[in-house]
């Protein structure tokens, strides 16, 4: 049996518990410079894709659109517009459609008229995507305006205030230092609103622009209605003077063949000639005037027809004047006899 020294023994104790200690040191160490390289954000990734350059007029309708025919353009537009897709979404909407048939065929009335309904909801479309930081659809929103018109009087302010709003936005992306998550998070989110409220407004703008058409059609068609009325009861009108006339043309005819060549009116004697009743308006009005009557005696000597040939002032006497000839008699005469009398009214006489 070896014999050990106490001392050698407690000097191995000391010795072990060293290394002990040593080793457990370089194992937190180790642990602590991997919990810290956890820790640590992984080096730069490469940089993002850049972002896609900003959408200028040139570029406002995309090459897929552009690519279209003409035939194709206008029924795309058509269909976008019937459901609604006035601006949006990009390639695949009516003012896209319309910017690239007005290219291929700029005499085009109808779409001119087009474009001009709906750039004022691409103006609102445009503010309000300022309004929810979407900044590239507000790009291409004005893009848009702007090959649309580019003399828009809303483009200089859009341009303005997109730039104002990005600046602004940019600032406080920096101050409040977004992490990838949630900054990814934001876009989701706007993309989600962008897609509700485009819908929203452009159902809204399509009511809109329905309501209008039906008003102007609705304008058009009563035009139409009162056009239509006025002719006929012009075309009624003439008719009707167009039978007096053939009447009295008639009625002279027959006079004048019943009358012998000889008949005048210096064979007229007359027996009675009351005067005409005065208009009781007219005499509290104080008001005079005279009506010329052609009348026919007829061989009896009584006034077998009259009518006012002119009268002054026009209506206000010319009843009275009438009845009273037709009350005249004269001495009978050989053949019927047609002449012409001016009966005056004076309140005064």
């Amino acid at each position: 049996m070896t014999f050990v020294n106490p001392q050698d023994r407690r000097s191995r104790r000391v010795s072990v518990v060293s290394q002990l200690s040593v080793a457990l040191a370089l194992c937190c160490a180790l642990a602590a410079c991997q919990k810290e390289e956890a820790a640590q954000p992984t080096a730069a990734a490469p940089a993002a894709t850049q972002a896609a350059p900003a959408v200028t007029a040139e570029t406002a309708v995309s090459a897929k659109v552009t690519a279209l025919t003409a035939d194709q353009l206008r029924d795309a537009a058509r269909k976008a517009y019937a459901e609604n897709r006035l601006y949006a979404p990009a390639e695949d909407n009516a003012v896209e459609y319309y910017l690239a048939l007005r290219d291929k065929a700029p005499g085009d009335a109808a779409v001119s008229s087009a474009l001009t309904d709906l750039l004022p909801m691409t103006v609102i479309a445009t503010e309000q995507s300022v309004n929810r930081e979407d900044f590239a659809e507000a790009q291409r929103l004005a893009a848009l305006l702007e090959k649309a018109d580019a003399q828009h009087p809303a483009l200089a302010r859009l341009k303005a205030s997109i730039a104002a709003q990005q600046d602004a936005s940019v600032k406080r992306a920096a101050q409040q230092q977004l992490t990838a998550e949630e900054e990814a998070k934001r876009k989701v989110e706007l993309e989600k609103k962008r897609v509700e409220d485009q819908k929203k407004q452009q159902e809204e703008a399509a009511r809109q622009l329905a309501a209008q058409q039906a008003a102007s059609k609705q304008a058009d068609d009563k035009a139409a209605a009162d056009r239509a009325a006025a002719e006929q009861q012009r075309a009624a009108d003439a008719r009707a003077a167009e039978q007096r006339a053939a009447e009295q043309r008639a009625a002279a005819a027959r006079q004048a063949a019943a009358a012998p060549a000889s008949a005048d009116a210096s064979d007229l004697r007359p027996l009675s000639m009351p005067p005409p009743r005065y208009p009781p308006e007219a005499l509290r009005a104080g008001t005079s005037g005279e009506v010329q009557v052609e009348f026919t005696v007829g061989t009896d000597g009584s006034v077998t027809a009259a009518r006012v040939v002119r009268s002054n002032p026009a209506r206000i006497f010319d009843r009275e004047a009438v009845n009273a000839v037709r009350k005249w008699r004269f001495q009978p005469i050989d053949a019927p006899v047609t002449t012409r009398r001016t009966i005056g009214f004076n309140p005064q006489s």
